[in-house]
């Protein structure tokens, strides 16, 4: 199927969207109105623009109030529409889409108004129109896409079609069934959108929550496999509305657009039996979080590697060509990067002390690598050393890196190859990396969350709302191979606050930009490490009193355990499957930090513990506008 976009979809005046709709390979659109009547030239000049670029004019939209008039106002409909047949003749787009009534004028009645699209029907013919009509969740007398396609067939007018939209159908819950008797022929478009779970106001939640594909909870992939029950085969467009794609680049949300059309397309080939010669490598799970890797200089280093000799680890290899070292405790492997050359050291002189890179482990690298290309990520290749491994990676969050590891190939041999031991034992006190916490603007959050769904295997907690003394913190949850214990796999937490006063907002402003805020290290003795880490002179976030007061009285624990979390600044919270215990280092120079984690069946992040742990942060934070050391 073709893919293309709505420029409603993306922000910016309608060259720059058409610009980015070409840029991000579609190859064809639809022309909102209100972009086109902001535009300074004529309708022509639009036509020459997308012509020049490449683009096909799918359709001009949106007519309104059209069907159900009576007398003077029936006229007038009519009217508008020869009007715009005139100007969409002069644009080059052949088709109308006419949204279903919302006019408290309008009559109802599956005749009339069949009535008004065959008189409709004939007009454009002879213009060489076609009227595609879409029923609007909040319609009037048509918010089904079962009586759209009534009054159009009884209409019986060949120019006369359908518009499905994923969202008015789905919002409502609309069963599908139906749309499979419908003739392909007859469905002149699709538009698709996803959505958040919203409980409210079908309009509201259209006008500002609708996003790509695979970024929100509608079940799509129902509404696919119903539609190509029908033999469709034209075009799936994108209309999106949605407050943080306005604020991001139309470029960025363009490509977010095509990248979602291109994972949904192929999983719906997967699931009607398409050859694999057709398809993408298939997603994958995350095994686990192979590595992370630090960037830091000679003046931040010692605080760091102080900070993981507190933890256990210890440092078993330096790099063959590089001043990097490798630290291990259990299943957790860190890599300390100074070198004074290559991307950490670019991403210092950005970032500061910050992660720099993340390597997951999958089952197959190389094809990981490749769905990300296909999904229209760049490839990065970096500088190896000779004998080094060159280690699939691309692009992550804020121009950090994400590397591909898998056991099968020579990459599982990736410490032995690239680092000389040291001849120091390994670590045993941290068991795992439990999950990765990512900051970013909260225009971003949507753009990540689609990049680990559409790469791996996945599935998401419902999105979390922490209160911050600065503000609110949004939170969601992409979790990838995670199994029934909960002890393995890979989870990314997506932050992001709309408020320039929280933790969050404080460390994109002094980081210069998205990134790791914290990694959660689990360990299956979290009082022992923590007794551990301070006789090593390591400094935990303190917890007030008031926490472990409220929960004596809340939870089902003794005093004498309760005395012990408090006297080790440990939280706790329980959910149906175990309990859950976390502290948290304090952070290095005001950005990065750890988090420590037991999990005891667990499946959740601590989020009732999360004020608390951000207002204790705040306090130790440094003031707004002195310089970091």
């Amino acid at each position: 199927m073709k893919t293309a976009i709505a420029t409603v979809s993306l922000s910016g005046v309608l060259r720059e969207k058409l610009d980015a709709v070409a840029a991000a390979g579609f190859r064809a659109v639809e022309i909102f109105e209100a972009d086109l009547i902001a535009h300074p030239g004529p309708p022509s000049e639009v036509k020459a623009i997308c012509a020049d670029l490449g683009l096909q004019i799918l359709c001009f939209q949106p007519f309104r109030d059209f069907e159900g008039m009576t007398g003077e106002r029936r006229a007038k409909a009519f009217d508008r529409a020869e009007r715009k047949f005139d100007l969409m003749t002069e644009l080059g787009a052949d088709l109308l889409l006419v949204c279903s009534n919302v006019s408290p004028d309008a009559q109802g009645g599956a005749d009339r108004l069949a009535a008004d699209f065959a008189e409709l029907g004939d007009r454009a013919a002879k213009r060489g129109v076609r009227i595609g009509y879409e029923a609007l969740a909040w319609g009037r007398h048509v918010n089904d896409y079962r009586d759209s396609w009534e009054v159009v067939r009884r209409a019986g007018r060949a120019n006369v079609g359908v518009i499905l939209d994923t969202f008015h159908i789905q919002a409502r819950g609309t069963e599908l069934g139906s749309m499979r008797a419908i003739p392909a022929d007859r469905i002149f478009l699709v538009q698709v959108a996803d959505a958040p779970r919203l409980d409210m106001d079908y309009l509201n939640w259209s006008r500002h929550y609708r996003c790509m594909p695979g970024q929100g909870d509608l079940p799509l992939d129902a509404f696919m496999d119903a539609l190509g029950a029908t033999g469709y085969a034209g075009a799936l467009s994108l209309e999106i509305f949605n407050d943080r794609f306005r604020a991001d680049g139309p470029r960025a949300v363009a490509l977010d657009g095509r990248r979602s059309l291109l994972s949904m397309l192929d999983d719906h080939a997967r699931r009607s039996g398409a050859p694999a010669s057709a398809l993408m490598p298939a997603r994958a799970p995350a095994e686990d979080v192979e590595f992370v890797e630090f960037a830091v200089d000679d003046s931040d280093r010692a605080a760091l590697e102080g900070i993981l000799a507190a933890l256990g680890f210890a440092r078993v290899g330096r790099h063959r060509s590089k001043d990097a070292a490798l630290w291990t405790s259990g299943g957790v492997r860190i890599v300390v990067n100074a070198d004074k050359e290559g991307f950490a050291h670019s991403f210092h002189v950005t970032h500061g002390a910050s992660v720099c890179a993340l390597a997951l482990r999958v089952p197959d690298a190389r094809a990981t690598l490749e769905r990300a290309r296909l999904l229209l990520e760049t490839p990065h290749r970096g500088a190896t050393g000779p004998g080094e491994l060159d280690v699939p990676a691309v692009r992550g969050p804020g121009g950090g890196l994400v590397y591909f590891i898998d056991r099968a190939s020579a990459l599982g041999r990736w410490a032995d190859t690239d680092f000389e031991p040291t001849g120091e034992k390994a670590g045993t006190t941290l068991t795992r990396v439990d999950h990765v916490s990512q900051t970013m603007r909260h225009e971003e959050t949507l753009t990540w969350v689609l990049f680990y769904r559409a790469l791996f295997r996945s599935s998401s907690p419902p999105l979390a709302e922490v209160v911050d003394p600065g503000g609110v913190v949004q939170s969601q949850v992409v979790e990838s191979g995670v199994p029934d214990d909960g002890r393995g796999g890979a989870r990314f937490v997506v932050n992001a606050s709309q408020s320039a006063r929280t933790m969050s907002s404080r460390f994109l402003e002094e980081s210069f930009g998205s990134g790791v805020q914290h990694v959660a290290l689990a360990a299956d003795d979290l009082r022992a490490t923590v007794r551990r880490f301070r006789a090593a002179g390591g400094r935990l976030l303190p917890i007030p009193a008031n926490y472990y007061d409220d929960l004596a009285a809340r939870a089902d624990l003794s005093e004498a355990d309760v005395a012990e979390l408090k006297s080790l600044d440990i939280m706790w919270d329980r959910d149906a499957g175990g309990a859950f215990l976390q502290a948290y280092t304090v952070a290095l120079d005001d950005g990065f930090f750890f988090e420590l984690v037991q999990r005891d069946g667990y499946r959740g992040y601590g989020a009732p513990n999360a004020g608390v742990r951000l207002a204790a942060q705040a306090r130790l934070a440094r003031p707004a506008g002195m310089p970091r050391h």
